[in-house]
């Protein structure tokens, strides 16, 4: 049996400060630790339940956090930038299950951990096929549209009720409780990772219990963005269209290309608000 991870940070266990997200940041290496020791945990816990394949998909930032040195040997990673499909490269139809590990609360919730869509700034809100969308129903509709369905998701207990707004009855596990969006209660990493383990074991054992989540195409991906140097700067992009000030629209019948749309939209938006000192 095949299972896939897609591993992000912001939702990791022990974690809640911006620095600990970025390279050079005080805390950020053993945030590493942390986000593997997370991953491995999730490994353990499909393997003990009849897996027999595990690739994991660095899906946070640079996409050079896991540390493979650490990570579980039953597993192969995914690691570095340039991969078209982003938090999903790698997930296929052949996979019997995704799980979305460390995962955060979409933009705009009060009480979820370092919650955002995509990018920290630059976005204000995602939306798929005019419904408000976070990083659990993007990479969960593209698991969908290759009928894998989602089984497990782990981060803080935001993320963790959107996640069963959007999915039902999908297994959950939440390592934090948020206080604001660089607040929470934490519990340890000894106590979250065994809760995360029992929790990867129960979603692989009831595999039957869960659907594909499915998006009817066309898919319309909606962006409000932070800036209307960003917005023109994203609608010149062929097929992705301005509809308003700070805001664009892209419509396909292929979910990859919505994946592969958010790379492009990094490079063009990060460029446009780095670059714009405090205007960006």
């Amino acid at each position: 049996m095949r299972v896939y991870l897609s591993v992000d940070m912001e939702g990791v266990t022990g974690l809640t400060d911006p620095e600990e997200m970025h390279a050079g940041g005080r805390g950020y290496e053993r945030g590493c630790e942390l986000m593997t020791a997370d991953a491995n945990a999730v490994i353990d816990g499909v393997y003990a339940a009849g897996a027999d394949t595990v690739l994991v998909n660095d899906a946070h930032g640079s996409t050079k956090n896991l540390r493979i040195d650490l990570l579980d040997t039953r597993a192969t990673l995914i690691r570095g930038p340039g991969k078209p499909h982003r938090m999903g490269q790698g997930l296929t139809g052949e996979f019997a299950a995704a799980c979305l590990v460390g995962y955060h609360a979409r933009a705009g919730v009060q009480h979820g951990v370092l919650n955002h869509t995509w990018m920290g700034k630059e976005i204000q809100n995602v939306y798929l096929n005019d419904e408000i969308c976070g990083e659990t129903r993007l990479v969960a509709g593209f698991a969908g549209s290759m009928g894998v369905p989602v089984a497990l998701v782990t981060g803080d207990e935001a993320v963790c009720e959107e996640a069963a707004q959007l999915l039902g009855e999908v297994e959950t596990v939440a390592v934090k409780k948020g206080i604001d969006r660089f607040a929470a209660e934490l519990l340890p990493p000894t106590v979250a990772q065994e809760r995360i383990r029992g929790g990867a074991a129960r979603a692989l054992n009831r595999l039957a219990d869960f659907s594909p989540y499915a998006v009817e195409p066309p898919y319309r991906l909606g962006v409000e963005w932070n800036s209307t140097a960003i917005a023109a700067g994203c609608a010149l992009i062929p097929g992705n269209r301005q509809l308003g000030p700070r805001h664009t629209e892209f419509s396909t019948d292929d979910y990859h290309e919505v994946m592969a749309l958010f790379g492009i939209f990094a490079m063009i938006a990060g460029h446009i608000s780095c670059a714009s000192t405090i205007y960006g």
